[in-house]
Formats: C-alpha cells, sequence, structure tokens
C-alpha cells in the first residue's frame, strides 16, 4: 500500500462535471485525481461536430472561468476549447485513456484511506470516490439482424461522408433530428425511422419547426410507428403500420440514445431502485452513496432518467460534495 499514490478524492470521469469535482477540490486543498477512460470531456467529443448546445455559454461555466464565445450558444468545438483551456489553466491533475476497473472498500483501514483503486494502468488509494461518468458510452441497440455490420452506427460525427447516399436514421430526438438535418444538406437521400408518431417534443425549439417542414414538404421521408426488424448490406427491412417495406440503403445511424454504466455501480455496491429509473441510492444533502465515501455528481445521479440532468443543474454538484468531503477531513 506504500507504493499506492493516494489522495483525498479520486474522481471518477473527466467530463465538465468531474473537471467542476476537481475545481472545487483544489479550491479547498483536497489532493484529487481524476481518471478518465477516454480523452478529455470524452462525451462532448463524441457528439456531432456540427452540434449547438441548447443551453447559452454562460451556463456551460465551471469554476468562475468565463465561456466566451461567438454566438450565445456555443457549439461542440467551442465546448471541447473551453473545457481544454480550463483543464489546462487549472493545471488539473488528470490521467486519461485510464480506466477504472475495480474499487474496493479496504478491510484495514490506515490514515482514514477507505478504498483502493484499480485501473487499466494502475492503483491507488483514496479517502473518498467521486463518480462522475456520464451516460454517452453505451448506446441502446435495435437488436435487430444485421446491426453489427459496418454501415450501421450508434455515433453520428459529420455529415459530409453520408453525401449523396441513401441513410435511414432511428429516432426522433435531438440527434436523430441533427443528423437528418444535416446530411440532407449535404445531399443525402434521409428516411427517419420514428418508433413513435411524431419528432420528439424535447428537441431544441430551433430544429423541431425544421425538421417538420421538411418532412411535410417531402424532402426528408419519415416513417411514424416504424422499426426496423432486418439490416442487409443494401436494404433495412421496416415494419410500418403499412406492413413491412425493403428500401435501399447504403448506412443506418440508430440515434437511439444512450444509458449510464449502471453495471459499474452495482459492481460496487451501490443500491439502485428497483423500479424502471435504477436510480442509485444517495444523500440529496450531500450525494453520498450508501457506501461511506462514495459520492455521485452529475447525470449518473439519475439512473435510467438521463434527461433531468444536463452541465448547467449539476454543476453545484461539486461545492456540495466537496464541503461534505471538507467536513470529514478536517
Amino acid at each position: 500500500m506504500e507504493n499506492m499514490d493516494q489522495f483525498d478524492v479520486i474522481i471518477v470521469g473527466g467530463g465538465p462535471i468531474g473537471i467542476a469535482c476537481a475545481l472545487a477540490s483544489k479550491a479547498r486543498n483536497v489532493s484529487y485525481l481524476i481518471l478518465e477512460k477516454g480523452c478529455l470531456v470524452n462525451s462532448l467529443y463524441n457528439y456531432p461536430q456540427q452540434m449547438t448546445f441548447f443551453s447559452t455559454s454562460e451556463k456551460l461555466e465551471i469554476g468562475n472561468i468565463p465561456f466566451v464565445c461567438v454566438n450565445p450558444k456555443p457549439n461542440r468545438n467551442e465546448a471541447l476549447e473551453y473545457y481544454r483551456r480550463v483543464s489546462k489553466l487549472a493545471d488539473l491533475n488528470i490521467k486519461l485513456f485510464e480506466e477504472v476497473v475495480g474499487i474496493k472498500e479496504l478491510e484495514q483501514k490506515t490514515d482514514n484511506y477507505l478504498f483502493s483503486i484499480q485501473s487499466n494502468k494502475g492503483s491507488y488509494l483514496a479517502k473518498n470516490i467521486i463518480i462522475a461518468t456520464g451516460f454517452h458510452d453505451i448506446p441502446y441497440l435495435l437488436n435487430v439482424p444485421g446491426e453489427n455490420l459496418p454501415k450501421v452506427t450508434h455515433y453520428y460525427k459529420d455529415p459530409h461522408f453520408y453525401a449523396f447516399q441513401n441513410v435511414a436514421i432511428v429516432g426522433a430526438n435531438n440527434s436523430a433530428v441533427d443528423a437528418a438535418l444535416e446530411t440532407w444538406r449535404k445531399g443525402a437521400s434521409v428516411t427517419m425511422i420514428i418508433q413513435n408518431e411524431e419528432i420528439g417534443q424535447r428537441v431544441k425549439y430551433w430544429a423541431r419547426p425544421d425538421i417538420v417542414n421538411r418532412i411535410q414538404e417531402g424532402s426528408i421521408k419519415a416513417l411514424y410507428n416504424a422499426n426496423i426488424i432486418n439490416i442487409s448490406e443494401k436494404t433495412i427491412t421496416v415494419n410500418t403500420p403499412d406492413g413491412i417495406m425493403e428500401i435501399h440503403n447504403d448506412w443506418v445511424i440508430a440515434a437511439t440514445g444512450y444509458q449510464p454504466n449502471l453495471d459499474f455501480l452495482n459492481a460496487i455496491g451501490i443500491k439502485l431502485a428497483q423500479d424502471e429509473t435504477k436510480k442509485p441510492e444517495y444523500n440529496e444533502a450531500t450525494h453520498e452513496t450508501n457506501i461511506k465515501g462514495v459520492y455521485l455528481a452529475g447525470v449518473i445521479c439519475g439512473g435510467m432518467n438521463t434527461h433531468s440532468y444536463f452541465i448547467e443543474n449539476s454543476i453545484v454538484h461539486a461545492d456540495i460534495i466537496l464541503e461534505d468531503i471538507v467536513q470529514k477531513i478536517k
């Protein structure tokens, strides 16, 4: 144990909320380390390149560091630049591309160190752990034959790739709508496969009228109350209210959403609600879970209910958690 790096706090996840937790730790002279399994703000990096945030830039600020951009609502690249500059300015203690694979409570606790943390690159000791892992890593699968073909992706990046191609987009919320509009404007022939009877009500207010108008004018095809039941190299088969349809197809963008890694919480011993939300058990006043010394921050707090947590309403978790930690380690 003497050879392990030791910290007051280890933060699992290097997204905006994980960074906010690191800034809050640093401001209170609490030793910390961020362990991030991907690149810095990995979830934001996986957003589409053309994506514009629903929030204004000041609501995405962390650590009282101004987020200045040309337009009121920043885009993905501006957000990446901002969080990268914040991390550099604060000289954050962060290890990237290092995945936490195990957390164990110590049987013999020394100097108030409660946990051993095993990553794919090393081992650490911590008095406290903050889990801020987001939810953009595990896509909801279609669970249909052909989903593993190279033509299918759950991560839409750039519209130019799909120029002059037959593209099927599964979904009706923000990611699906952005992909449909952007690929269509680059010359793709777009068909949306929509499980429900309309475009999602949570779609960004400037994008929803756009997609509805494009569908109504016939520029973008939409099949409502429909599901893909098979994917082949050159076609997709869709079950619609009018019967089974086979559609010529080059690419499938499955914008079906993502889910948090609740198996990770379960493996640690954090209790989850037994209903469909699977919300983790934690104290709303401190964000400490049923395991003493383990805290939750950001969207992971909602379990499967990921639509209730955003960067702007989760930043406060950092100060809430660190205030509780400071009281313990004084």
